[in-house]
């Protein structure tokens, strides 16, 4: 986190969260790209009807733009995610881009909602604490029951992490995560099916916990690999789920899936890195994943319980209860207009919390 981040920081972040090069946004804005450039830079300052275009082109209003607040939260300057390696940089900065926007207008929601966190998100040391320790340690803070997690968008909230699902436009990216100011928050790719979603969050969650400060000596791929112990360890704990995983059989995959909610290669897995089936067994069983076309999509997702963020629709219940307007609780959270803060709020009868 910067904590000296300026109005030029925040509109570079929104304009790139908007998917606008310079040359685009200051077309739309009504000014030149040199003028556009000094902005963003903060060697000058843009006038009140300027400043008015800029936040309109960036579907934003002009005092979420220009807020003091802003400058005082500062934006993050790093986010860890669950990515394909070819995914396209271009959409990473984006997404990146866009988490800081969305951080910082759930930020100014939250403060006028009263929000009970009965958990606490404890970070760790990974130096300190071996993934699945720390995975352990998170389900015995937060007194899980044994055995598979039911709802673990719900465990997070109740921990005070704000989960969103958003339409990446990429299924080589499946989530990001940063922690800044006041809480952490989890931007999910909402076109993932369930299973995979909740690994995801479980990943993510494995990050906030272990890599919560913007310093870590381990590499990139360490530092993956060590969120997905964490998830592997917190939604299928070893000494609970190693007799389901004795000597696996193909045709038990599905029953298991059904029971663990998570993904059969997940399972597959798990069995392999707990030694209760052997390499040609776990090969053989990928094999069989293969065969079937079931390792780009495999089936029952749709049957496992979805995961629904509950905050967003918690804020505007809150915020009607205080006889806030649709329009009203869109200019709070500084969305341009009701259409911006649907993607992201449930304004309208019938919408989703996040598209």
């Amino acid at each position: 986190m910067r904590p000296g981040s300026t109005f030029g920081d925040t509109l570079a972040t929104a304009r790139v969260a908007a998917g606008l090069t310079q040359e685009r946004l200051a077309k739309q804005a009504g000014v030149t790209q040199a003028a556009l450039s000094r902005y963003e830079s903060d060697q000058r300052q843009p006038d009140d009807e300027t400043l008015e275009r800029l936040a309109g082109a960036l579907g934003l209003t002009r005092r979420f733009l220009a807020q003091k607040a802003l400058v005082r939260g500062g934006l993050a300057v790093y986010a860890h995610a669950r990515r394909r390696a070819s995914a396209s940089v271009r959409v990473w900065n984006r997404l990146e881009a866009r988490l800081n926007i969305l951080h910082l207008q759930m930020h100014r929601l939250l403060n006028v909602i009263d929000f009970d966190v009965p958990n606490i998100l404890s970070t760790l040391d990974p130096l300190d604490y071996a993934p699945d320790a720390a995975a352990r340690l998170t389900r015995a803070q937060w007194r899980m029951r044994m055995g598979p997690v039911r709802g673990i968008t719900s465990w997070m909230e109740a921990a005070g992490c704000v989960v969103l699902q958003w339409d990446f436009g990429t299924p080589r990216i499946d989530a990001i995560s940063q922690w800044v100011l006041d809480f952490p928050v989890v931007l999910v790719n909402s076109q993932l099916p369930t299973d995979r979603i909740r690994f995801t969050l479980a990943h993510e969650l494995g990050h906030l916990v272990l890599h919560g400060a913007p310093v870590h000596l381990s590499s990139e791929t360490e530092v993956e690999q060590e969120a997905m112990d964490y998830a592997a360890e917190f939604l299928m704990p070893a000494d609970e789920i190693r007799p389901d995983l004795r000597n696996l059989k193909f045709n038990q995959l599905s029953g298991l899936k059904r029971k663990w909610m998570v993904s059969m290669a997940a399972l597959v897995e798990r069995a392999y890195r707990l030694q209760t089936i052997t390499a040609a067994q776990r090969t053989s069983l990928y094999k069989g994943l293969s065969a079937r076309g079931w390792r780009k999509t495999e089936p029952l997702s749709e049957q496992l319980p979805p995961e629904e963020p509950a905050i967003p629709a918690l804020i505007v219940e809150r915020l009607r209860r205080l006889r806030y307007t649709a329009a009203e609780i869109a200019e709070f959270g500084g969305f341009a207009d009701v259409e911006q803060a649907a993607q992201v709020l449930p304004l309208r009868q019938g919408l989703r919390v996040i598209r």
